[in-house]
């Protein structure tokens, strides 16, 4: 390893500033392209590192680094954590006054800033670009990346004017970053931008330490519950509903059940959405319940688990959503309750979406992928990471790979339940949803069923050999195959040109077999157990001493130092500030600000 003396400037400030010996993965090879001026577009896992990768070169080239980012609300605490470090950071956005942005607006002008953070729709702002022009720009990082593909989950109409940064300021590097991009949203994102030129940096999207579990939905709330419950208990997470009347039900729910747990959708007014935001990254061991409008940005290490509660719209989403836990490196759950009444909405959704037929294909199709996931009987992760063109092998850390599910031969099933609809259609000229569908099959002679004489079908009661649970699986997995169809506002089941090759016999159809276990939980949960036994009292102490300091300071925990740094020092026990100074996170300046209450709180 290189000393101090030889190190190049990028690895000494990562080194003083930071507290880190190495980069990972291609980090350095970006940071030093970008910092001797080049133009960089840069895929990389949410926790892999993105943020290092203009920070430095912002700190290496002279002049003041740009950032920008769509996440206004969150604009403060990636200040607050960057002067934790020393780094001289400030932002421009609507929530300051007049006296905070004269500021400022001073400080760039007089090269005093490392880094300004500012908002897309800013640069839209005359009097933003000349302010930009009687500075020294280093760079510009474009945070966020995505948001400028126009189909894509998180579109940001401003984001589709920053290729004029390129135009203003030629001799001026520009790094582009993303979390997650397809072939197709690089090459979007590549062309909006005007980096076509740059160089392209795609690292593995491969997080191995998240476990990823698909469950079959039966009460999700519940369910979700005896998950917390049972594995993580006191942890920081974030809980995804569809809807906003779902996110409080939800909310309220835990809350009843003795779990802190927070609200968060876009129906809150402004000041309880800030309140929540800040409490979640604040405290340990919050929970949020939120829409997919939450999420995009929070940079807070330790959530130990993201779960679904209802079906991502895509692969993309749930990569982006599930890719907010374990951000600190250590074992964290993703977790997603999946029925057939998801499927339904989802289909239902679609059909009745904004945009031309197009663009409702290309809906079409990431439901598509999103449902091939769910039903697949191999590696999770091998589909996902094949979605964004990466090949992987079986990762043993997912629930197929835990518990391998059975397939079976569920032919005679497909072709009882096609059987039905046809018969629905074709005999009455009618169309029903699963509910009525499954009650036939099941020889249940409820008002509905009386009332229609869809008791004298020649296929009522044929299927008493599943339960309800079993048929709604079949109808899903029918779905899933493109085997049957939704249709309309009621979500009536159709069949589709490929039904008919199942009830011609010419088709075989292989089902997954419903299994429902605990025997992943319970490897997540030994997986956790990372700590020493002796260094657990350490750990929860040096844990409350930085509650007690960041509570004091009005920042978030993870400001002060990572999980995973407390662990650390909690495990090798330092004696000397020089032991300290070795530790992974921690940099001269919280050497400086924070070592001798270590010391102490470690000795006490």
């Amino acid at each position: 390893m290189a000393s101090l003396e030889t190190a190049s400037p990028a690895l000494e400030v990562l080194r003083r500033v930071f507290g880190y010996d190495s980069f990972r993965g291609e980090q350095e090879t970006i940071v030093e392209h970008v910092a001797s001026g080049g133009d960089a577009l840069v895929l990389m896992p949410t926790g892999g590192g993105k943020s290092l990768c203009y920070q430095i070169p912002a700190l290496v080239r002279p002049g003041v680094g740009i950032v920008i980012s769509p996440l206004i609300a969150l604009m403060q605490d990636q200040v607050d954590a960057l002067n934790a470090l020393g780094v001289q950071a400030g932002f421009l956005n609507s929530s300051q006054d007049f006296e905070e942005r004269r500021l400022t607006e001073a400080m760039y002008q007089a090269g005093e800033l490392d880094l300004l953070y500012l908002a897309p729709e800013r640069l839209r702002v005359p009097a933003t670009l000349d302010l930009l022009d009687r500075g020294r720009i280093a760079l510009f990082a474009i945070d966020e990346a995505h948001c400028v593909a126009q189909w894509g989950h998180d579109f940001r109409p401003d984001y589709l004017g920053l290729s004029e940064l390129h135009e203003r300021w030629p001799k001026v590097p520009r790094i582009a970053l993303t979390a997650t991009a397809t072939k197709a949203t690089h090459a979007e994102i590549a062309s909006r931008l005007k980096l076509d030129d740059a160089r392209h940096f795609v690292a593995s999207f491969d997080r191995p330490n998240i476990q990823y579990r698909i469950v079959p939905k039966a009460e999700p709330k519940k369910q979700l519950l005896d998950l917390l419950r049972t594995e993580h208990k006191g942890d920081a997470g974030i809980v995804y509903c569809l809807s906003r009347s779902s996110v409080e039900k939800t909310a309220e729910f835990l809350v009843a059940n003795g779990i802190d747990a927070v609200p968060y959708h876009a129906g809150l007014d402004s000041r309880t959405r800030a309140e929540n935001q800040a409490r979640f990254l604040r405290e340990d061991g919050l929970i949020v319940v939120a829409t997919i409008a939450f999420g995009m940005g929070i940079d807070k290490p330790d959530v130990r688990f993201v779960a679904h509660l209802d079906l991502p719209k895509s692969v993309e989403g749930y990569y982006q959503e599930t890719g907010r836990a374990g951000r600190d490196g250590l074992p964290s759950t993703a977790w997603l309750a999946y029925g057939l009444q998801d499927v339904v909405q989802q289909r239902k959704l679609i059909d009745q979406s904004d945009g031309d037929d197009a663009h409702r294909r290309r809906q079409s199709q990431h439901l598509d992928a999103m449902l091939a996931l769910c039903e697949t009987v191999e590696c999770r992760r091998v589909q996902l990471l094949a979605y964004f063109g990466q090949e992987s092998t079986a990762c043993g850390n997912c629930d197929t790979c835990l518990t391998p599910p059975e397939s079976w031969d569920g032919t005679i099933a497909a072709q009882k339940l096609l059987s039905t609809i046809y018969r629905l259609q074709r005999e009455r000229r009618q169309k029903f949803g699963a509910g009525q569908v499954i009650d036939i099959l099941l020889g249940r002679k409820t008002a509905k069923v009386i009332q229609h004489d869809h008791d004298t079908l020649t296929v009522f009661g044929i299927g008493e050999e599943l339960s309800e649970s079993g048929w709604r699986g079949v109808a899903r997995q029918l779905l899933a195959q493109g085997l049957l169809a939704v249709e309309g506002d009621y979500g009536t089941l159709v069949l589709t040109d490929a039904s008919a090759s199942v009830l011609r016999k010419e088709r075989t159809v292989l089902l997954r077999r419903e299994k429902v276990t605990k025997a992943a939980a319970k490897t997540a949960k030994k997986a956790a157990v990372e700590l020493p036994a002796e260094a657990e009292p350490l750990f929860e102490r040096l844990r409350a001493w930085r509650a007690a300091t960041a509570k004091e300071q009005g920042v978030p925990a993870y400001v002060i130092f990572h999980d995973a740094t407390l662990r650390e020092i909690a495990t090798s026990s330092p004696q000397t500030l020089e032991e300290l100074g070795r530790v992974s996170g921690v940099g001269e300046n919280k050497l400086a600000k924070y070592g001798q209450q270590v010391l102490d709180t470690l000795s006490g």
